[in-house]
Parts: C-alpha cells; structure tokens; sequence
C-alpha cells in the first residue's frame, strides 16, 4: 500500500520539451553513404571473433542482434549480417549537421550522446507555434539534409518526452500532454523506464514491482530504503513528475560513459573495442563544452559484480581522444583479462580546470542506475 501521498512534492512546472533521437544513428549513415547496404541488415563494429558491435540496422535488430553485441554471437544470429567498420568522424559531422538545426528553434539544447539531445522550446515558440510543430519541422529538415530519419517525444518533462520517442520509431512521433502523462506510465514495464537500468529491472521485478502500476503502489519510504536517493526518482517518474530542467551549459566535475554488455568480456581485444566506443562517447561532450580534464578513471565490473577502478592523473589536460584512449587501455589492463569476465566497463574523466567549481555535476551518459 503507498504510503507516500503526505510527502507528494510540489506539482512541477509545465514545460514544452522535445526528445530527438536519430534512429539507428550510425548504421543509418553507413546505409546511406553505401547504397549496397540500404535495406540489408548491418552492423557497425569489428566482424572478427573478438569484435562487438556498436550499432545495429534495424534490419539486423529484428534477427535479435543489439549494441554491445559480441560480433560471433551476432553472426549466427543472422547469418547475411553485413558488418562496417566505424567511422566516428563522419559520424561527428552529421551530428554538428542536426545540432545547428536544433539551435535554429532554441539555445536550451542539453545533448546525450552524438544521436539523440532534449530541447526545451517553452519560451522560445512564435504565435500560433506549437511544440509538436516544431518537433514535425525538425524531423523534415532532419531528413531533408542528412537523409536520415529521426524519431521525436513531446512532453511536458523530459522522462516522459524520452518515452515517448520510443514509442513510434523508427521515424515516428509521439505526443504525450499533461493529462495522458500520469496514466501513459502505467502499464509500462519498468525496464523501459529511462534511468532504471537492467540490474535495477530485475531487482525490481524480484520485489514484484513489474509495471508503473507496480511502482506507484510503493511508498516513498520504502524506495527510498531500497534504492537510496534514487527511490525519490522512482517514486517521481511512477506518477508522470520529473522536476529535471533541460540544461545545455552544465559546469561537470566529471565526464564519463560507462555500458553492462549482455555477454561478459573474457578476451582484451573486446575489452579494447568496447572503450573506443565508450571514450569516443566521452570525447564527443568534453570536445563539445572545450572542457580540460587530466584524470582518466576507468571502472570494471567484474561477472561476479566486484568492482575495481584505476585512475591516472597527468600534469596537463589530456589532448585527444587518442590519448584518453590509450591511458585507459592501459589502466583496464591492470586488471583485465580476468577469469570472471567483465560485465561492465566504463570511462570517466575528470579534473577540469574551473573558475567556480560550485555546484558542478557529473553529465549523466550512463545506460542505467
């Protein structure tokens, strides 16, 4: 029974907020630069025994393969699977593409990775100008300059408008108004809610708690105790209230990006391929913000869910993604390859130079809590 309806927060502001995620980001450019590939399942990343795969075609999803993949595992699941190898640079480009159009509606930009950014258009539409409209305008000029397809939520927070472009991709729309938002999580399972990741799912789920219904019965109290201060999110979000304004010019303390791959790495060359993508993740918002950092930490998780991180701090700000790169794969091999295989990687990196520190957060790139 909840027993959280005494310590109800205040109503939120209502907001206008738009969720763009380019769909298939990565395999899309390469289907679009290589006519041989349109239509064909493809994914992006290393085809040898020890590759993983970055990004997966639509085409290849429907045959189960996924992001994160070990590229054997997502051979035999589709055996006519096409793999290409990634090309962050070109990838970057088109990203700066999509992002000067978003800055022709709003500067409130808060972007997630090189594929998909929150916009907030509350003070920033013409008479008559909707926040659906505009998430319509974008889309076309999307495709119109990239030939790529976008999918869009519209809401009045950001958890509900990350849901909503979910519901309708590819190339889809979804608009999700103040009276629906209460109601439009209930029957959602909680592993599709944004910020409970899959090790939070199934600690869910082994509690009962399956759906938003589920969720919302909990008290404050209860998810507070069970899941620390991340049990006020939770209790929050079951209801439709995300209090998070979107926030382009953030001062951070740390950068990082970290994933849980669904199949434990055991083999350094995957290790080694899975930071790339994370770093060039990391790289894309530190080079972004023009941000210095001289510490490189990485975190493993280990299959038996032992954790360790290894850190290296340099006397100047580190210069490239290259180096960033390198410094963490010479910081994983401090403790891998171990027999217990790695669950989760992750990269951060951290000791900017600011003039006023006060208040700085770490920028949220994480797959899951």
């Amino acid at each position: 029974m909840s027993d959280g309806a005494d310590m109800a927060p205040d109503a939120p502001p209502l907001r206008k907020i738009i969720h763009i995620d380019m769909d298939a980001f990565f395999a899309s450019v390469e289907q679009r630069d290589n006519p041989e590939l349109r239509g064909k399942p493809v994914a992006v990343g290393g085809s040898s025994l020890r590759g993983v795969v970055a990004a997966a075609s639509y085409e290849a999803r429907r045959y189960g393969v996924r992001s994160a993949m070990p590229s054997v595992r997502a051979a035999r699941l589709c055996p006519d699977l096409f793999f290409v190898r990634h090309r962050f640079d070109v990838y970057r480009a088109v990203s700066a593409q999509i992002r000067d159009i978003f800055a022709e509606y709003t500067p409130l930009i808060e972007p997630l990775s090189l594929d998909e950014a929150y916009l907030d258009v509350t003070d920033h539409l013409w008479d008559g100008q909707t926040a659906t409209g505009v998430a319509r305008e974008i889309r076309q000029r999307i495709r119109d300059m990239t030939q790529l397809t976008a999918s869009a939520g519209v809401s009045y927070n950001k958890f509900l408008a990350k849901l909503a472009s979910d519901q309708n991709k590819p190339d889809g729309l979804c608009v999700i108004p103040p009276d629906r938002g209460p109601d439009f999580v209930l029957s959602l399972p909680v592993g599709k809610f944004h910020g409970i990741g899959p090790q939070t799912a199934r600690k869910m789920n082994g509690m009962g708690i399956r759906n938003g219904a589920d969720l919302r019965a909990q008290g404050l109290e209860f998810l507070t105790r069970r899941f620390g201060k991340a049990g006020r999110y939770y209790w929050n979000i079951s209801r439709g209230i995300d209090h998070r304004a979107v926030k382009p010019d953030r001062i951070r303390k740390s950068v990082g990006a970290e994933n849980t791959y669904p199949t434990d790495l055991t083999r350094i060359e995957q290790v080694d391929e899975a930071l790339l993508l994370l770093a060039d993740k990391v790289w894309d918002h530190v080079a972004k913000n023009e941000l210095l950092g001289r510490t490189v930490t990485v975190k493993v998780k280990f299959a038996d869910f032992q954790q360790v991180t290894r850190a290296r701090t340099l006397s100047r700000p580190v210069g490239s993604m290259d180096e960033m790169l390198t410094l963490a794969r010479d910081l994983a091999r401090l403790v891998l390859p171990d027999p217990r295989g790695a669950r989760l990687l992750g990269i951060t990196l951290s000791g900017f130079d600011h003039d006023d520190d006060g208040g700085a957060e770490q920028l949220d790139l994480f797959d899951g809590i």
